[in-house]
């Protein structure tokens, strides 16, 4: 069985709670939920995991990713900025979706610029909890 690390930055925890008219009003855990859900209807393994760290982030990647079938990241603000995420990711040589539940072209103009992006395959922004299904989706059908 194919399996997939999927990865939940800084402040995804508070989903629900902050900014419910940009974020929605459903939960982290509803969000996991969702997740495990389309892994499982696509016959894939999943590993959810989230942090407010960049570190931990790093960390969990390099020891979870490796023989992995790909990385759905959501960076949060990491994606702004960090180069240490965009070299993990770079490094770890494997197909990476990232995904915004928000449509960071249309808010403030500091997020429309995202460093991670570059190592992805692909980004998916605006589509809320769809945006991970078809990133899954899209990992399931890589050979």
């Amino acid at each position: 069985m194919k399996r997939v690390v999927v990865v939940h930055g800084p402040n995804l925890n508070l989903l629900g709670k902050r900014e419910p008219h940009i974020y929605g009003t459903r939960s982290l855990d509803d969000l996991n939920q969702t997740v495990r859900d389309k892994a499982g209807n696509l016959g894939l393994e999943v590993n959810v995991f989230q942090s407010n760290h960049e570190g931990e982030i790093i960390d969990f990647l390099q020891k979870e990713a490796p023989g992995s079938a790909g990385i759905v990241i959501n960076p949060g603000a990491l994606s702004h900025y960090s180069l240490a995420l965009y070299d993990c990711l770079q490094a770890l040589a494997l197909p990476v979706v990232e995904v915004h539940l928000s449509n960071i072209h249309a808010r403030e103009e500091f997020r429309s610029k995202s460093v991670t992006a570059r190592a992805a395959r692909g980004v998916i922004t605006g589509l809320g909890f769809a945006g991970y299904e078809l990133a899954l989706e899209f990992l399931a059908k890589q050979e």
